[in-house]
């Protein structure tokens, strides 16, 4: 079978959904193909959405226990994990299932099944009901996303988790390793944590979470290795074998193994960019699998664009859904270009952190002179209030024109907080504009005006004059 369409979008990640979703709006006559059933992707159907379900089920236990503190107690969580991975499965199967009504809403054609490139204006589509099915094209964008780094050596084991598979909770190990101190490996080590399992994380840097802030990097740390059984830096994996009912894990270095019931590899992703047929085009990838593209979001093949994970650092949704945003207003001929001033990271651990921006480390490895200013928690009434003083708002400013350039803050809500930053940076606003700005009180919005007024010397809440 044979079809024609204006523009195909090939993944239904965020990055596709949205640009489809978009180009219907614009008018186009739209395809967009994907092995699932409705939209969604990595990120709604194993990722984003089902860690963050989990999340929030491992923060009440977290509150829950916390409470002892100010006269309120609970007993100890009875954990159901039939019915907790259930309740994740509902969250994803609403979302899904409402993005596969937006599809049908907007007129997009919806085809499922697996598309490879055969020329630069057609591509097959395996898998489906209808068997393989050839589409020509004007237009395609490419929104294949990534998959997680599998590391040599390990068994084929049930024991043996990723991401992916961490999600379904088929149980709750008694001892846990998670090889990996990235932002998934601490979020997916943090809800096994609350579950009950005995965590022991393993990175084989001096840092959890390397390339952010050490600053908001501390808070989470400290936490982390008072829930965890032990936080291993600059510790590898030599070998892993199935031993009876667990797996036997050997450090370089260690005479003996250690025996756990489980161990999570989380050390990072890597981009989809294999079988999908770009090697009977002119599109161009690098070393590491990242398709090569210019601002427009075009590849060396005019006729078809890329997005989202495929295309490069950062690995996240939103910047991957205003890629495909940018993607078809560039097809539909309009002067764009995909040119952030900020993309915001959120690590939604318990403390959370977020920035965007500039900062600290990567002003210094570019020599240029900034100024930081640091509003701790411990400061702030609303932070009192909730039993958490351990956060910190911090800013990154150019000394002389007082703009804001970054901003990074750790504490509970990180992530709600962190757009505020981002709208900062992206209209060049200024120290002095932030700390001018009226916010509601009692809040841990006050925090970044507050940074902001430490930055002038004249913080309220506390007594940091500035030198003259």
């Amino acid at each position: 079978m044979a079809d024609k369409t204006q523009l195909v979008v090939v993944g239904a990640g965020p990055g596709g959904y949205a640009a489809a979703f978009h180009a219907a709006d614009r008018g186009l006559e739209v395809t967009l193909v994907d092995p699932e059933a409705n939209p969604g992707g990595v990120c709604l159907y194993r990722g984003c959405i089902p860690s963050k379900a989990l999340l929030h089920a491992a923060k009440v236990i977290h509150e829950a226990r916390a409470a002892a503190d100010f006269g309120v107690r609970f007993g100890d969580p009875a954990i159901d994990v039939g019915r907790l991975r259930a309740w994740k499965d509902g969250v994803v199967g609403k979302l899904t299932g409402g993005l596969g009504q937006l599809t049908r809403q907007r007129k997009v054609r919806y085809v499922r099944g697996r598309a490879r490139l055969l020329d630069r204006s057609t591509l097959a589509i395996e898998g489906g009901a209808d068997g393989t099915m050839q589409l020509a094209f004007d237009h395609a964008i490419l929104a294949t996303g990534s998959r997680p780094v599998a590391l040599p050596g390990f068994p084929q084991s049930p024991r043996v988790l990723d991401a992916t598979s961490a999600l379904d909770v088929e149980n709750v190990p008694g001892r846990l390793l998670v090889v990996g101190g990235g932002y998934i490996g601490l979020e997916l080590g943090s809800v096994y944590a609350a579950l009950g399992s005995r965590v022991i994380v393993v990175e084989m840097l001096p840092g959890l979470l390397p390339g952010v802030d050490r600053d908001l990097v501390r808070p989470l740390a400290k936490r982390l290795e008072a829930e965890c059984e032990s936080i291993r830096l600059e510790t590898r994996v030599a070998t892993v074998e199935e031993r009876g009912a667990g797996l036997a894990v050997r450090f370089d270095g260690a005479a003996e193994p250690e025996v756990f019931d489980s161990v999570l590899v989380a050390v990072g992703r890597k981009p989809d960019s294999e079988g999908i047929g770009l090697e009977a085009t002119r599109v161009r990838i690098d070393e590491r699998g990242f398709v090569a593209v210019d601002a427009q979001l075009r590849t060396a093949e005019p006729s078809i664009s890329a997005i989202g994970d495929l295309v490069g650092q950062p690995m996240l949704a939103h910047k991957a859904s205003h890629e495909g945003r940018t993607a078809v207003e560039a097809i539909a001929g309009h002067k764009v270009a995909f040119e952030p001033a900020a993309i915001p990271a959120v690590v939604f651990t318990d403390p959370e952190i977020a920035w965007c921006g500039l900062t600290e480390d990567e002003a210094k490895s570019q020599g240029r002179a900034v100024e930081v200013a640091r509003f701790p928690w411990a400061a702030s009434g609303r932070a009192l209030t909730l039993g958490r003083d351990d956060g910190l708002t911090k800013l990154v400013l150019d000394p002389e024109t007082e703009r804001v350039l970054g901003v990074g803050i750790v504490g509970p809500g990180a992530g709600e907080l962190i757009a505020e930053g981002v709208l900062a940076v992206e209209m060049g606003a200024t120290a002095r504009d932030l700390a001018l700005t009226i916010h509601p009180h009692p809040t841990l919005s006050e925090t970044v005006m507050e940074a902001a007024e430490v930055f002038f010397g004249h913080s309220t809440h506390l007594f940091r004059p500035k030198r003259r």
